[in-house]
């Protein structure tokens, strides 16, 4: 009998583990071991070292998943023998010599329009959620402000991944594509999921469709670990 892949959740900015909350339930629920990785968006190198740190904890094989900004963290880390296949939520996936920055400037998208630096750190403005969530209740919206947790400013710009650094070109890749993102612009979303060859669902959502679509999450996130188990 072959075993289940644990699915290990990487979350993005303005965000922490607890933005999985709607889709593990239904995941452990099937069997699946779980875990939504805690990171400090100090860094992306301690980001993915703590991804890393979180693989030693799990047992393998192991379904990366990751939303956002997530999406270069798993596509560094996932290079982990461990890992067997990748999940792109809404999500960015820089190529070797690639930024995170350099992708969003391909396709500008609204959110940034709302942000404000402090304390070295970029913190969504609360009429951010317009663009980041608008899809969710008024009331879910607050919550995602009240939340969100602001990276450094220059995080995007950390990247600096090698050409063994790429995990999506070695690994199965499922996307999930958010129509109505004005986070990570939708043609961005269909580049790289084109380019890094990845089976596709589109969704009518905002940037969270793990928010505001659980089940659609919950179907692909099924189909790929079956997949790959």
């Amino acid at each position: 009998m072959s075993t289940k892949p644990t699915i290990v959740f990487c979350h993005g900015i303005w965000a922490d583990g607890s933005c999985f909350n709607k889709v593990i339930l239904a995941l452990q629920a099937n069997g699946h071991d779980v875990v939504s990785v805690q990171y400090g968006l100090d860094s992306f190198e301690e980001d993915v070292a703590t991804v890393k740190r979180t693989l030693n904890r799990v047992g393998s094989p192991v379904l990366l998943v990751g939303h956002s900004y997530g999406g270069a963290t798993i596509t560094a880390a996932g290079v982990d023998p461990r890992v067997v296949g990748l999940v792109y939520i809404a999500a960015v996936a820089p190529d070797a010599g690639e930024t995170v920055q350099n992708q969003l400037d391909k396709y500008p998208s609204d959110i940034f329009t709302r942000v404000e630096v402090a304390d070295g750190r970029a913190w969504m403005l609360p009429n951010g959620t317009e663009f980041f969530a608008g899809d969710l209740p008024e009331a879910e919206q607050k919550v995602v402000w009240a939340t969100h947790y602001a990276p450094v400013f220059d995080l995007f710009h950390q990247q600096k991944l090698g050409p063994n650094d790429i995990a999506w070109k070695s690994k199965p890749s499922w996307y999930v594509l958010a129509r109505k993102d004005h986070t990570v612009h939708p043609d961005l979303q269909r580049w790289v999921s084109k380019r890094m060859g990845a089976t596709v669902t589109e969704v009518e959502s905002s940037h969270v469709p793990m928010l505001s679509q659980p089940d659609v999450v919950i179907d692909v996130i099924g189909k790929a670990a079956a997949s790959v188990g």
